[in-house]
């Protein structure tokens, strides 16, 4: 698809994917960062147009590197900070995530809301955690099966759509294996697909193919009705998990 016709669509709302502020704040929690009295070190990788990014900005002592391919979503971010007064914590980067220009050992914390599946999860497990230092953490949250049985229209979708999906518990012991203890594991409510993410992005259909009046801008439309259509009907069976680990 049209990349710069998917960065129109998605610039302009807080969020380019299901998440929220609450489950931002309990994954920090959970990993035991909030109260760090040393400055950490941290990357936001695939993070948009930085809502989490705001968030760790807000809640954490530390510097962090906001990293995403496209340097629109990283301006929103930019100019986002500035109003909110935390700019000199963050600094953008715009590069892939299976490329990163960082030094290898050198972040307490790397971060990635609904973003690793560009990459693959495992292969981005194993790659991310080069650059963490011992002890660091990696979260994740990640597209997951809630259940063992489901309907075949899901599962055949899915499996065609991401093969990678699993249940939390293949997904931890993909943690497991490459030597990452669990901290704490959820999966996202309903909200924060329905609320947080799909309601505003189907407010912003009209004006986008208004604007872009064209058969590719329908495609990507239709393709998204399709999926919000989807999650509708099957939202019982899965979800982004949201996995804290630390690097042992």
């Amino acid at each position: 698809m049209n990349d710069e016709l998917l960065i129109d669509l998605h610039k302009g709302n807080a969020r380019q994917g299901p998440g929220g502020d609450e489950q931002t704040k309990l994954a920090l929690n959970l990993a035991g960062l909030s109260n760090a009295s040393q400055p950490l070190q941290a990357a936001d990788i695939g993070c948009g147009t930085g809502h989490s990014t705001l968030v760790l900005a807000e809640q954490l002592n530390a510097t962090i590197t906001a990293v995403d391919l496209f340097s629109d979503f990283l301006d929103v971010l930019t100019a986002d900070a500035e109003k909110r007064g935390l700019a000199d914590k963050i600094t953008t980067l715009a590069c892939s995530m299976n490329d990163l220009p960082l030094k290898e050992g050198s972040l307490d914390v790397i971060w990635t809301e609904g973003a690793i599946y560009n990459m693959g999860f495992e292969k981005g497990i194993t790659y991310f955690k080069r650059f963490l230092k011992p002890g660091g953490i990696l979260a994740a949250s990640e597209i997951t099966w809630l259940t063992q049985i489901r309907p075949r229209e899901i599962t055949n979708h899915w499996k065609a759509e991401y093969p990678e999906i699993a249940t939390a518990a293949q997904k931890i012991q993909i943690f497991e294996e490459q030597e990452f203890m669990l901290k704490g594991y959820f999966p996202l409510p309903q909200s924060c697909w329905i609320e947080n993410y799909y309601i505003p992005l189907e407010n912003s259909f009209d004006t986008f193919l208004a604007k872009h009046d064209s058969g590719e801008a329908q495609a990507i439309i239709d393709a998204k009705k399709t999926e919000i259509a989807l999650y509708k009907a099957y939202r019982d069976y899965y979800s982004y998990g949201f996995y804290i680990t630390q690097k042992i």
